[in-house]
């Protein structure tokens, strides 16, 4: 059962969905914001380690290191894979949001930038391959509505499931930091702010009825930790 906190609502302990977080205007600042970054690294299509099946979503990354998933498995790496160049700054609006949520007393050194086309998914999964696990995932939505899973630590627990909104925050963290977490599918329950109507601008970059997803994570562990 869900519970109500100053800061937001508590799904499980650790797990913080926070409403609205992002206004109109915050939502078109950072959207501006992430097609500029998308122009210096281009999103692209990661594969499944050993595999090579490709992801359904496409990704980039902002900040000293991204997160990269191909044949030779997961990793953090400093350059885009494709044009070796280093990946952009992240965004302002969304270093305010760490700062703010995460209660960490280090900043973010990735932002791993997702990009849903309208019939996108993303399997359960646990985000564990930092070396510090002690600071929280800060997770922002923007443009269409996701359909957001959460179980337990192990891949059969019971799970369940909310709505994550153009504007919502997600914060995973403390107990909740290890759980596995997806995204079913993307529901077209209301106008898509992003493309045109009474919201935000457009993000460019973003397909219509899509959805871009940012997580913020620290990788390392700060020094004198």
């Amino acid at each position: 059962m869900a519970s109500e906190d100053p800061a937001g609502i508590v799904l499980v302990p650790g797990l913080i969905h926070v409403p609205g977080y992002l206004d109109g205007a915050a939502q078109a600042r950072l959207a501006a914001a992430l097609d500029a970054a998308l122009e210096r690294a281009p999103a692209y299509t990661p594969c499944m380690p050993g595999t090579g099946r490709p992801f359904s979503v496409r990704m980039s990354n902002c900040g000293p290191l991204g997160w990269v998933s191909d044949r030779a498995g997961y990793r953090y790496q400093p350059h885009h894979p494709g044009t070796g160049r280093p990946w952009p700054p992240i965004p302002n609006v969304a270093l305010a949001a760490w700062e703010a949520l995460s209660g960490y007393p280090a900043p973010p050194e990735a932002c791993l930038v997702n990009l849903y086309a309208s019939d996108a998914r993303m399997g359960l999964h646990q985000d564990r391959d930092e070396d510090d696990l002690d600071a929280p995932v800060v997770s922002l939505s923007l443009g269409a509505t996701a359909l957001f899973r959460y179980g337990g630590l192990a891949r059969n627990h019971p799970t369940r499931s909310v709505r994550l909104r153009a504007g919502d925050a997600l914060v995973i963290g403390g107990p909740a930091r290890l759980i596995h977490h997806g995204v079913d599918r993307l529901i077209p329950e209301a106008p898509d702010l992003l493309h045109g109507g009474a919201g935000p601008a457009p993000m460019r970059t973003l397909p219509p009825g899509g959805r871009c997803n940012l997580t913020l994570r620290r990788v390392t562990r700060p020094s004198g930790a």
